[in-house]
């Protein structure tokens, strides 16, 4: 055996994405789910930025907070799944170096962001039903448009330090990444490299990521619910509840899936396979359909646009 030290990363040209291990047979019928979902999450997220931008009426933050997070989903997912899609006809299922690094980086800025974007939208709601007269004051068009920016900057950075540090390993061993696109822990499979010190420094970001988005949005909703109750009309607290269930919705989905695929253990990567598939695939068409079925005036914002397409038939 040659020692680990005289290879490095290189020397690697190209990666080769496995993918789900299934029988051939299954790949026809994996190419047609993962066509047919980046289908619905080009429409759904596309649809939903064009609704907002086109009605006066949704000029406000929680639909600029709303059609960022479209734009999020529609890129990160165009970053996972057009590759994917080939990869189930492709016979190589590779990815060069450099492809591999864009693709991490990339994926890694835009959910670093999403996360940080949902707490900002956690925050808007705990303004919106805490301070209802202050709304307009405290959630200023300036302090919106430097949350979302605060968002990708924290992303951009994230990703710089997560993608230099991912390819700075060295890849002597395999080019076989387990995984259907790449990411940082199939990345650590495969390296040859003393990966310790790489773990702990990627456990001390994603705390120092994770924790903040998680306390704010926690704190903003005790306050959200202690609010909510001391409300004593029944329609009160149901129309309060309502603009705030479709975020806890798409909170609960991303991070549920994001904890499971970092809490399943190395031994058991096609449980990490299915969860990744959640956040990169599944949350990004979920996430049009949760704010426009439980959302009125993106409803009534739909129906308007549809009546003067059809009237211009």
């Amino acid at each position: 055996m040659g020692d680990k030290g005289t290879s490095n990363h290189t020397e690697v040209t190209d990666f080769i994405l496995v993918g789900f291990k299934v029988r051939p047979e299954l790949h026809v019928l994996l190419f047609l789910l993962f066509l047919f979902v980046y289908a619905m999450i080009l429409i759904g997220n596309v649809g939903m930025m064009a609704i907002i931008m086109t009605d006066p009426r949704l000029n406000t933050p929680m639909y600029f907070f709303l059609g960022n997070l479209s734009f999020i989903d529609l890129f990160y997912s165009t970053v996972i799944a057009p590759k994917a899609i080939i990869n189930f006809w492709s016979e190589s299922k590779s990815i060069s170096f450099a492809g591999c690094m864009t693709q991490l980086f990339l994926f890694a800025l835009f959910i670093v962001t999403e996360g940080f974007l949902l707490a900002a939208m956690a925050y808007d709601r705990f303004i919106a039903i805490c301070n209802p007269l202050l709304y307009s004051v405290q959630m200023s068009t300036r302090l919106c448009i430097q949350l979302v920016a605060g968002s990708y900057l924290c992303g951009c950075i994230t990703s710089v330090l997560q993608t230099s540090m991912t390819f700075t390993l060295s890849f002597c061993s395999s080019r076989a990444i387990d995984h259907f696109y790449c990411d940082s822990r199939p990345l650590q499979r495969i390296s040859c490299s003393d990966i310790f010190t790489y773990k702990m420094i990627s456990f001390f970001l994603s705390g120092i990521i994770i924790l903040p988005t998680v306390i704010v949005i926690i704190v903003s909703y005790m306050y959200i619910v202690s609010t909510v109750l001391k409300i004593h009309s029944t329609e009160g607290r149901k129309k309060a509840f309502s603009t705030c269930s479709s975020h806890l919705g798409v909170v609960s989905v991303l991070y549920g899936a994001v904890f499971f695929m970092y809490l399943t253990p190395d031994r058991f990567p096609e449980l990490s396979k299915v969860a990744s598939l959640c956040y990169t695939l599944v949350t990004p068409m979920l996430n049009p359909l949760i704010y426009s079925l439980r959302n009125k005036d993106v409803k009534e914002a739909l129906k308007k646009i549809l009546e003067k397409k059809n009237t211009v038939l």
